[in-house]
Protein backbone atom coordinates (compact mmCIF):
# COMPACT_ATOMS: atom_id res chain seq x y z
CA UNK A 1 0.00 0.00 0.00
CA UNK A 2 1.33 3.50 -0.73
CA UNK A 3 0.56 7.37 -0.98
CA UNK A 4 -2.27 8.07 -3.35
CA UNK A 5 -4.23 4.68 -3.48
CA UNK A 6 -7.42 7.08 -4.01
CA UNK A 7 -6.20 7.48 -7.46
CA UNK A 8 -5.68 3.80 -8.35
CA UNK A 9 -9.35 3.49 -9.22
CA UNK A 10 -9.04 -0.79 -9.98
CA UNK A 11 -7.45 -1.53 -6.73
CA UNK A 12 -9.81 0.38 -4.68
CA UNK A 13 -13.23 -1.05 -6.02
CA UNK A 14 -11.11 -4.46 -5.96
CA UNK A 15 -10.92 -3.29 -1.96
CA UNK A 16 -14.37 -2.29 -2.04
CA UNK A 17 -16.11 -5.76 -3.09
CA UNK A 18 -13.75 -7.85 -0.60
CA UNK A 19 -14.58 -5.62 1.87
CA UNK A 20 -11.04 -5.35 3.28
CA UNK A 21 -11.02 -3.62 6.86
CA UNK A 22 -7.18 -3.58 5.93
CA UNK A 23 -7.68 -0.80 3.42
CA UNK A 24 -9.93 1.31 6.13
CA UNK A 25 -8.35 4.79 6.62
CA UNK A 26 -6.05 4.43 3.16
CA UNK A 27 -8.78 5.68 1.34
CA UNK A 28 -12.60 6.38 1.27
CA UNK A 29 -15.55 5.44 -0.92
CA UNK A 30 -18.25 8.58 -1.79
CA UNK A 31 -21.13 6.96 -3.59
CA UNK A 32 -22.27 9.49 -6.42
CA UNK A 33 -26.17 7.87 -6.17
CA UNK A 34 -26.84 8.07 -2.23
CA UNK A 35 -24.04 10.69 -1.65
CA UNK A 36 -23.22 9.05 1.64
CA UNK A 37 -19.35 8.31 1.79
CA UNK A 38 -18.02 5.09 3.26
CA UNK A 39 -15.09 3.04 4.58
CA UNK A 40 -13.64 0.34 2.26
CA UNK A 41 -14.97 -2.63 4.98
CA UNK A 42 -18.50 -1.23 4.82
CA UNK A 43 -21.09 -4.75 4.99
CA UNK A 44 -23.59 -2.73 2.83
CA UNK A 45 -23.94 -4.25 -0.68
CA UNK A 46 -20.87 -2.66 -2.75
CA UNK A 47 -22.62 0.27 -5.11
CA UNK A 48 -21.74 -0.25 -8.96
CA UNK A 49 -18.31 1.03 -9.79
CA UNK A 50 -19.47 3.48 -12.13
CA UNK A 51 -21.20 5.24 -9.21
CA UNK A 52 -17.65 5.53 -6.69
CA UNK A 53 -15.58 7.83 -6.10
CA UNK A 54 -12.47 7.89 -4.40
CA UNK A 55 -11.31 10.36 -1.59
CA UNK A 56 -7.76 10.41 0.60
CA UNK A 57 -9.63 11.78 3.61
CA UNK A 58 -12.91 11.95 5.47
CA UNK A 59 -12.86 15.83 5.43
CA UNK A 60 -12.12 15.37 1.65
CA UNK A 61 -15.37 13.61 1.17
CA UNK A 62 -17.05 15.70 3.48
CA UNK A 63 -15.93 19.02 1.67
CA UNK A 64 -17.28 17.37 -1.60
CA UNK A 65 -20.90 17.45 -0.20
CA UNK A 66 -20.91 13.93 0.88
CA UNK A 67 -22.33 12.46 4.34
CA UNK A 68 -21.05 9.90 6.84
CA UNK A 69 -22.45 6.24 6.18
CA UNK A 70 -24.67 5.43 9.99
CA UNK A 71 -23.88 1.78 9.45
CA UNK A 72 -20.18 1.75 9.00
CA UNK A 73 -19.10 5.29 9.93
CA UNK A 74 -16.35 5.41 7.94
CA UNK A 75 -14.78 8.74 10.79
CA UNK A 76 -13.82 5.99 13.64
CA UNK A 77 -11.87 4.09 11.31
CA UNK A 78 -7.63 3.81 12.06
CA UNK A 79 -5.69 7.24 10.61
CA UNK A 80 -3.88 6.72 7.53
CA UNK A 81 -0.44 5.09 8.80
CA UNK A 82 1.12 7.44 6.39
CA UNK A 83 1.04 10.17 8.89
CA UNK A 84 3.12 8.06 11.65
CA UNK A 85 5.85 6.64 9.48
CA UNK A 86 6.49 9.55 7.22
CA UNK A 87 8.21 12.91 8.35
CA UNK A 88 7.75 15.58 5.47
CA UNK A 89 5.67 18.47 5.65
CA UNK A 90 2.34 16.29 4.97
CA UNK A 91 2.97 13.90 7.88
CA UNK A 92 4.07 16.37 10.67
CA UNK A 93 1.20 18.65 9.66
CA UNK A 94 -1.46 15.99 10.10
CA UNK A 95 0.22 14.94 13.37
CA UNK A 96 -0.17 18.47 14.83
CA UNK A 97 -3.68 18.62 13.57
CA UNK A 98 -4.26 15.64 14.91
CA UNK A 99 -3.00 16.64 18.02
CA UNK A 100 -5.32 19.94 18.02
CA UNK A 101 -3.25 22.58 16.87
CA UNK A 102 -5.32 23.97 14.43
CA UNK A 103 -8.35 24.49 17.42
CA UNK A 104 -6.30 25.99 19.65
CA UNK A 105 -3.62 28.53 17.88
CA UNK A 106 -5.25 28.30 14.19
CA UNK A 107 -3.78 27.60 10.68
CA UNK A 108 -1.26 30.39 11.59
CA UNK A 109 -0.07 28.43 14.54
CA UNK A 110 0.15 25.29 12.84
CA UNK A 111 2.28 27.15 10.46
CA UNK A 112 4.82 28.91 12.70
CA UNK A 113 5.67 25.33 14.53
CA UNK A 114 6.21 23.94 10.88
CA UNK A 115 7.98 26.90 9.45
CA UNK A 116 6.60 27.27 5.85
CA UNK A 117 3.82 29.69 5.41
CA UNK A 118 0.34 28.80 5.54
CA UNK A 119 -0.12 29.30 2.18
CA UNK A 120 2.44 26.42 1.32
CA UNK A 121 1.06 24.02 3.95
CA UNK A 122 -2.69 24.81 2.61
CA UNK A 123 -1.34 23.98 -1.22
CA UNK A 124 0.30 20.73 0.37
CA UNK A 125 -2.62 18.91 2.23
CA UNK A 126 -4.95 20.00 -0.62
CA UNK A 127 -2.93 18.48 -3.31
CA UNK A 128 -2.41 15.08 -1.24
CA UNK A 129 -5.26 15.32 1.27
CA UNK A 130 -8.13 17.00 -0.80
CA UNK A 131 -8.92 19.08 2.23
CA UNK A 132 -6.96 21.87 3.60
CA UNK A 133 -6.60 22.46 7.53
CA UNK A 134 -9.54 23.94 8.12
CA UNK A 135 -11.26 21.29 6.75
CA UNK A 136 -9.52 18.35 8.43
CA UNK A 137 -9.74 20.21 12.26
CA UNK A 138 -13.50 21.02 10.87
CA UNK A 139 -14.12 16.77 10.50
CA UNK A 140 -11.93 16.19 13.89
CA UNK A 141 -14.30 18.47 15.58
CA UNK A 142 -17.32 16.81 14.21
CA UNK A 143 -16.08 13.02 15.18
CA UNK A 144 -15.19 14.53 18.68
CA UNK A 145 -18.68 16.25 18.79
CA UNK A 146 -20.54 12.20 17.65
CA UNK A 147 -18.31 10.60 20.46
CA UNK A 148 -19.17 13.14 23.58
CA UNK A 149 -23.11 13.27 22.11
CA UNK A 150 -23.26 9.49 22.36
CA UNK A 151 -21.04 8.61 25.59
CA UNK A 152 -21.93 11.08 27.35
CA UNK A 153 -24.83 12.75 28.84
CA UNK A 154 -23.23 16.51 28.51
CA UNK A 155 -25.89 19.47 27.68
CA UNK A 156 -25.36 20.14 23.80
CA UNK A 157 -24.33 23.30 24.01
CA UNK A 158 -21.46 22.03 26.75
CA UNK A 159 -20.34 19.48 24.03
CA UNK A 160 -20.38 21.95 21.30
CA UNK A 161 -17.77 24.08 23.46
CA UNK A 162 -15.60 20.66 24.19
CA UNK A 163 -15.67 20.11 20.53
CA UNK A 164 -13.81 23.28 19.59
CA UNK A 165 -16.94 24.88 17.60
CA UNK A 166 -16.86 28.69 18.16
CA UNK A 167 -20.67 28.56 18.60
CA UNK A 168 -24.17 26.33 18.97
CA UNK A 169 -25.71 27.29 15.27
CA UNK A 170 -21.69 25.70 13.81
CA UNK A 171 -21.88 23.11 15.60
CA UNK A 172 -25.49 22.27 14.85
CA UNK A 173 -25.26 23.08 11.11
CA UNK A 174 -22.05 20.79 10.85
CA UNK A 175 -23.40 17.45 12.73
CA UNK A 176 -26.18 17.75 10.34
CA UNK A 177 -24.05 18.05 7.50
CA UNK A 178 -21.95 15.21 8.34
CA UNK A 179 -23.97 12.58 9.42
CA UNK A 180 -27.53 13.97 8.05
CA UNK A 181 -28.68 13.51 11.67
CA UNK A 182 -29.72 16.36 14.69
CA UNK A 183 -27.44 16.35 17.31
CA UNK A 184 -30.35 14.91 19.22
CA UNK A 185 -31.02 12.24 16.86
CA UNK A 186 -27.49 11.12 17.50
CA UNK A 187 -28.08 10.82 20.91
CA UNK A 188 -31.51 8.62 20.27
CA UNK A 189 -29.53 6.44 18.34
CA UNK A 190 -26.93 5.68 20.22
CA UNK A 191 -26.75 2.38 22.33
CA UNK A 192 -27.88 3.36 26.24
CA UNK A 193 -25.30 0.95 28.15
CA UNK A 194 -21.84 1.67 29.20
CA UNK A 195 -19.03 -1.27 28.23
CA UNK A 196 -19.62 -4.04 30.46
CA UNK A 197 -17.39 -3.23 33.77
CA UNK A 198 -17.42 0.58 32.81
CA UNK A 199 -17.31 2.35 36.81
CA UNK A 200 -20.28 5.29 36.55
CA UNK A 201 -20.36 8.32 38.24
CA UNK A 202 -16.72 10.06 38.24
CA UNK A 203 -16.99 13.32 36.57
CA UNK A 204 -15.12 13.77 32.96
CA UNK A 205 -15.60 10.13 32.23
CA UNK A 206 -15.57 9.23 29.13
CA UNK A 207 -15.20 5.51 27.74
CA UNK A 208 -14.63 4.59 24.17
CA UNK A 209 -13.18 2.35 21.87
CA UNK A 210 -9.99 2.42 20.03
CA UNK A 211 -10.21 0.97 16.45
CA UNK A 212 -6.82 -0.71 14.84
CA UNK A 213 -5.95 -2.64 11.68
CA UNK A 214 -5.28 -6.55 12.61
CA UNK A 215 -3.45 -8.23 13.74
CA UNK A 216 -2.69 -6.72 17.05
CA UNK A 217 -0.09 -8.56 19.31
CA UNK A 218 -0.62 -6.71 22.71
CA UNK A 219 2.25 -8.56 24.39
CA UNK A 220 5.33 -6.77 23.71
CA UNK A 221 2.69 -3.57 23.97
CA UNK A 222 1.58 -3.28 26.86
CA UNK A 223 4.35 -5.61 28.57
CA UNK A 224 6.91 -2.87 28.06
CA UNK A 225 4.70 0.28 29.07
CA UNK A 226 3.78 -1.94 31.90
CA UNK A 227 7.16 -3.18 33.02
CA UNK A 228 8.67 0.24 32.91
CA UNK A 229 5.71 2.10 34.28
CA UNK A 230 6.78 4.82 36.82
CA UNK A 231 5.05 4.82 40.26
CA UNK A 232 2.81 7.60 40.37
CA UNK A 233 2.32 8.47 36.65
CA UNK A 234 1.98 5.21 35.60
CA UNK A 235 0.23 1.00 36.92
CA UNK A 236 -0.93 -2.05 35.57
CA UNK A 237 -4.29 -2.52 37.33
CA UNK A 238 -7.01 -4.90 36.59
CA UNK A 239 -5.89 -6.17 33.23
CA UNK A 240 -5.55 -2.27 32.15
CA UNK A 241 -2.71 0.09 31.92
CA UNK A 242 -3.33 3.38 33.63
CA UNK A 243 -1.64 6.78 33.46
CA UNK A 244 -1.86 10.51 33.61
CA UNK A 245 -2.08 13.05 31.14
CA UNK A 246 -0.44 16.28 30.53
CA UNK A 247 -2.93 18.02 28.36
CA UNK A 248 -3.23 21.54 26.94
CA UNK A 249 -6.35 22.54 28.85
CA UNK A 250 -6.00 20.39 31.94
CA UNK A 251 -4.56 17.15 33.24
CA UNK A 252 -5.98 13.65 32.21
CA UNK A 253 -5.93 9.98 33.12
CA UNK A 254 -5.80 6.96 30.52
CA UNK A 255 -6.86 3.18 31.00
CA UNK A 256 -6.28 1.48 28.42
CA UNK A 257 -6.99 -2.44 28.10
CA UNK A 258 -6.35 -4.64 25.55
CA UNK A 259 -9.67 -6.12 23.41
CA UNK A 260 -9.68 -8.62 20.51
CA UNK A 261 -10.85 -5.99 17.89
CA UNK A 262 -10.60 -3.00 20.21
CA UNK A 263 -8.39 -0.82 22.82
CA UNK A 264 -10.66 -0.24 25.25
CA UNK A 265 -10.05 3.63 26.43
CA UNK A 266 -11.35 5.25 29.63
CA UNK A 267 -10.63 9.05 29.86
CA UNK A 268 -11.10 11.40 32.83
CA UNK A 269 -10.64 14.87 31.57
CA UNK A 270 -10.15 17.66 33.93
CA UNK A 271 -11.32 19.80 30.74
CA UNK A 272 -13.41 17.96 27.83
CA UNK A 273 -11.54 20.49 25.35
CA UNK A 274 -8.76 17.90 25.69
CA UNK A 275 -10.83 14.95 24.29
CA UNK A 276 -9.21 14.78 20.97
CA UNK A 277 -5.73 15.33 22.25
CA UNK A 278 -6.63 12.87 24.73
CA UNK A 279 -7.19 10.26 22.40
CA UNK A 280 -4.90 11.29 19.59
CA UNK A 281 -1.90 10.51 22.22
CA UNK A 282 -3.21 7.28 23.67
CA UNK A 283 -3.33 5.89 19.35
CA UNK A 284 -0.31 7.21 19.27
CA UNK A 285 1.46 5.66 22.37
CA UNK A 286 0.16 2.06 21.22
CA UNK A 287 1.15 2.75 17.38
CA UNK A 288 -2.60 2.20 16.44
CA UNK A 289 -2.82 3.68 13.09
CA UNK A 290 -0.10 1.14 11.87
CA UNK A 291 -0.48 -0.99 8.83
CA UNK A 292 1.07 -4.41 10.24
CA UNK A 293 0.39 -6.46 7.11
CA UNK A 294 2.98 -4.11 5.40
CA UNK A 295 5.58 -4.64 8.36
CA UNK A 296 5.10 -7.84 8.81
CA UNK A 297 5.30 -8.83 5.40
CA UNK A 298 8.60 -6.81 4.74
CA UNK A 299 10.03 -8.66 7.52
CA UNK A 300 8.96 -11.87 6.53
CA UNK A 301 11.23 -11.64 3.85
CA UNK A 302 14.38 -12.26 6.05
CA UNK A 303 14.12 -15.98 6.75
CA UNK A 304 16.23 -15.44 10.21
CA UNK A 305 12.68 -13.32 11.10
CA UNK A 306 10.26 -14.76 9.12
CA UNK A 307 8.72 -17.45 12.15
CA UNK A 308 9.61 -14.66 14.55
CA UNK A 309 6.80 -12.68 12.64
CA UNK A 310 4.67 -16.03 11.94
CA UNK A 311 4.70 -16.74 15.29
CA UNK A 312 3.64 -13.54 16.72
CA UNK A 313 2.37 -11.32 14.07
CA UNK A 314 1.49 -7.74 14.70
CA UNK A 315 3.61 -6.37 17.15
CA UNK A 316 3.53 -2.68 17.72
CA UNK A 317 5.90 0.06 18.93
CA UNK A 318 5.32 1.12 21.88
CA UNK A 319 5.36 4.94 22.29
CA UNK A 320 4.95 7.97 24.46
CA UNK A 321 2.25 10.65 25.09
CA UNK A 322 4.68 12.98 26.32
CA UNK A 323 7.85 13.10 24.20
CA UNK A 324 9.81 15.49 26.42
CA UNK A 325 8.67 12.91 29.40
CA UNK A 326 10.38 10.38 27.26
CA UNK A 327 14.17 11.74 26.67
CA UNK A 328 14.16 12.49 30.47
CA UNK A 329 13.11 8.90 30.68
CA UNK A 330 16.09 7.25 28.24
CA UNK A 331 18.80 9.29 30.23
CA UNK A 332 17.18 7.96 33.49
CA UNK A 333 17.81 4.58 31.97
CA UNK A 334 21.06 4.69 30.60
CA UNK A 335 23.25 2.28 31.72
CA UNK A 336 21.25 0.78 34.21
CA UNK A 337 18.83 -1.97 35.02
CA UNK A 338 14.79 -1.05 34.14
CA UNK A 339 14.24 -1.08 37.84
CA UNK A 340 17.08 1.05 38.83
CA UNK A 341 15.42 3.65 36.01
CA UNK A 342 11.85 3.40 37.24
CA UNK A 343 13.37 4.06 40.67
CA UNK A 344 15.07 7.72 39.84
CA UNK A 345 12.12 8.41 38.10
CA UNK A 346 9.65 7.64 40.83
CA UNK A 347 11.98 10.07 42.98
CA UNK A 348 11.91 13.01 40.91
CA UNK A 349 8.09 12.39 40.25
CA UNK A 350 7.24 12.55 43.72
CA UNK A 351 9.78 15.34 44.52
CA UNK A 352 8.69 17.75 41.25
CA UNK A 353 5.49 16.04 39.64
CA UNK A 354 2.19 17.85 39.86
CA UNK A 355 -0.49 16.33 42.38
CA UNK A 356 -3.53 14.33 40.67
CA UNK A 357 -6.53 13.13 42.44
CA UNK A 358 -7.32 9.04 40.82
CA UNK A 359 -9.99 8.35 42.40
CA UNK A 360 -10.26 5.00 40.36
CA UNK A 361 -6.56 3.91 41.10
CA UNK A 362 -2.99 4.27 42.68
CA UNK A 363 -1.79 7.59 40.05
CA UNK A 364 -0.51 10.45 42.46
CA UNK A 365 1.37 12.74 39.97
CA UNK A 366 1.66 14.26 36.59
CA UNK A 367 5.50 13.45 35.17
CA UNK A 368 7.33 16.88 35.82
CA UNK A 369 7.37 19.21 33.14
CA UNK A 370 10.85 20.12 31.93
CA UNK A 371 10.61 23.63 33.87
CA UNK A 372 10.29 21.68 36.59
CA UNK A 373 13.24 19.67 36.39
CA UNK A 374 14.84 22.82 35.10
CA UNK A 375 14.87 23.98 38.39
CA UNK A 376 16.19 20.71 40.09
CA UNK A 377 19.60 20.94 42.11
CA UNK A 378 22.03 18.80 40.18
CA UNK A 379 23.45 18.00 43.51
CA UNK A 380 20.57 16.15 44.68
CA UNK A 381 20.70 13.74 41.91
CA UNK A 382 21.69 10.08 43.12
CA UNK A 383 23.31 9.41 39.65
CA UNK A 384 27.28 9.64 38.51
CA UNK A 385 28.39 13.32 37.26
CA UNK A 386 28.76 12.40 34.06
CA UNK A 387 25.09 11.66 33.57
CA UNK A 388 24.18 14.10 35.94
CA UNK A 389 25.48 16.86 33.29
CA UNK A 390 23.44 14.67 30.72
CA UNK A 391 20.51 15.35 32.57
CA UNK A 392 20.41 18.82 33.54
CA UNK A 393 21.54 20.18 29.90
CA UNK A 394 18.70 18.30 28.31
CA UNK A 395 15.99 19.61 30.62
CA UNK A 396 17.69 23.12 30.26
CA UNK A 397 17.30 22.98 26.62
CA UNK A 398 13.61 21.46 26.94
CA UNK A 399 12.95 24.06 29.56
CA UNK A 400 13.69 27.10 26.86
CA UNK A 401 12.63 25.92 23.66
CA UNK A 402 15.96 25.35 22.43
CA UNK A 403 15.59 21.74 22.15
CA UNK A 404 12.04 20.81 20.86
CA UNK A 405 10.53 17.33 20.62
CA UNK A 406 6.86 17.26 19.70
CA UNK A 407 4.90 15.13 17.22
CA UNK A 408 5.70 17.66 14.46
CA UNK A 409 9.98 17.41 14.94
CA UNK A 410 11.77 16.85 11.97
CA UNK A 411 13.53 13.40 12.76
CA UNK A 412 16.97 13.99 11.35
CA UNK A 413 17.00 17.64 12.81
CA UNK A 414 15.77 16.51 16.37
CA UNK A 415 18.34 13.68 15.68
CA UNK A 416 21.28 16.01 15.08
CA UNK A 417 20.25 18.29 17.84
CA UNK A 418 20.28 15.24 20.05
CA UNK A 419 23.45 13.77 19.51
CA UNK A 420 24.94 17.45 19.80
CA UNK A 421 24.23 17.18 23.59
CA UNK A 422 26.66 15.92 26.03
CA UNK A 423 26.19 11.91 27.43
CA UNK A 424 24.28 11.38 23.94
CA UNK A 425 25.04 8.30 21.91
CA UNK A 426 23.77 6.69 19.00
CA UNK A 427 21.42 4.09 21.25
CA UNK A 428 19.95 7.02 23.30
CA UNK A 429 19.35 9.13 20.03
CA UNK A 430 17.80 6.05 18.39
CA UNK A 431 15.80 5.22 21.22
CA UNK A 432 14.42 8.54 21.62
CA UNK A 433 13.46 8.61 17.71
CA UNK A 434 12.20 4.82 18.05
CA UNK A 435 9.57 5.92 20.71
CA UNK A 436 9.11 9.59 21.36
CA UNK A 437 9.91 10.75 17.72
CA UNK A 438 7.70 7.67 16.07
CA UNK A 439 10.52 7.04 13.53
CA UNK A 440 9.41 3.60 11.92
CA UNK A 441 13.01 2.81 10.89
CA UNK A 442 14.86 3.40 13.90
CA UNK A 443 17.50 1.08 14.97
CA UNK A 444 19.31 0.01 18.02
CA UNK A 445 22.29 -2.44 16.09
CA UNK A 446 24.16 -1.47 20.49
CA UNK A 447 21.17 -2.05 22.15
CA UNK A 448 23.09 -5.63 24.54
CA UNK A 449 19.38 -7.36 24.03
CA UNK A 450 19.16 -7.04 20.30
CA UNK A 451 22.85 -8.35 20.11
CA UNK A 452 21.92 -11.12 22.20
CA UNK A 453 19.12 -12.34 20.27
CA UNK A 454 21.15 -11.47 16.95
CA UNK A 455 23.63 -13.92 18.34
CA UNK A 456 21.27 -16.75 19.19
CA UNK A 457 19.85 -16.55 15.87
CA UNK A 458 22.40 -16.66 13.99
CA UNK A 459 22.85 -12.76 12.44
CA UNK A 460 25.41 -10.74 12.60
CA UNK A 461 25.94 -9.42 16.14
CA UNK A 462 28.71 -6.32 15.86
CA UNK A 463 26.65 -3.11 15.15
CA UNK A 464 28.18 -2.38 11.54
CA UNK A 465 27.44 -6.33 10.56
CA UNK A 466 23.98 -5.94 12.03
CA UNK A 467 22.89 -2.58 10.77
CA UNK A 468 24.19 -3.77 7.17
CA UNK A 469 21.86 -6.96 7.37
CA UNK A 470 18.93 -4.88 8.58
CA UNK A 471 19.04 -3.02 5.62
CA UNK A 472 16.60 -4.98 4.32
CA UNK A 473 14.14 -4.84 7.02
CA UNK A 474 13.98 -0.94 5.85
CA UNK A 475 11.63 1.17 6.36
CA UNK A 476 10.45 -0.87 9.45
CA UNK A 477 13.53 -1.38 11.76
CA UNK A 478 11.57 -0.13 14.64
CA UNK A 479 9.61 -3.15 14.43
CA UNK A 480 12.36 -5.77 13.35
CA UNK A 481 13.76 -4.44 16.96
CA UNK A 482 10.54 -5.51 19.01
CA UNK A 483 10.76 -8.72 17.57
CA UNK A 484 14.32 -9.27 18.20
CA UNK A 485 13.87 -8.22 21.66
CA UNK A 486 10.55 -10.61 22.13
CA UNK A 487 12.90 -13.94 22.00
CA UNK A 488 14.10 -12.53 25.78
CA UNK A 489 12.52 -14.30 28.59
CA UNK A 490 12.54 -9.84 29.72
CA UNK A 491 8.66 -9.09 31.24
CA UNK A 492 8.97 -6.25 28.87
CA UNK A 493 7.41 -9.07 26.37
CA UNK A 494 4.82 -10.30 27.66
CA UNK A 495 1.27 -9.27 28.98
CA UNK A 496 1.29 -8.82 33.01
CA UNK A 497 -1.58 -11.11 34.64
Amino acid sequence: MQMGMHTDTERCVRAVRSKDARFDGWFFTAVLTTRIYCRPSCPVVPPKPENMVFHPSAAACQQAGFRACKRCRPDTTPGSPEWNQRADLVARAMRLIADGVVDREGVPGLAVRLGYSTRQIERQLLAELGAGPLALARAQRAQTARLLIETTTLPMAEIAFAAGFASIRTFNDTVREVYALTPSDLRARAPRTNPPGTPAGTPGAISLRLPFRAPLNPDNLFGHLAATAVPGVEEWRDGAYRRTLRLPYGHGIATLSPRPDHIACRLVLGDLRDLPVAISRCRRLLDLDADPVAVDDQLRTDPVLAPLVDKAPGRRVPRTVDEAEFAVRAVLGQQVSTAAARTHAARLVGAHGETVDDPEGGLTHLFPSPQALAAVDPESLAMPRTRRATFTTLVRRLADGSLHLGVESDWPEARAQLLALPGFGPWTVDVIAMRALGDPDAFLPTDLGIRRAARELGLPSTPAALTARAAAWRPWRAYAVQYLWATDSHPINFLPV
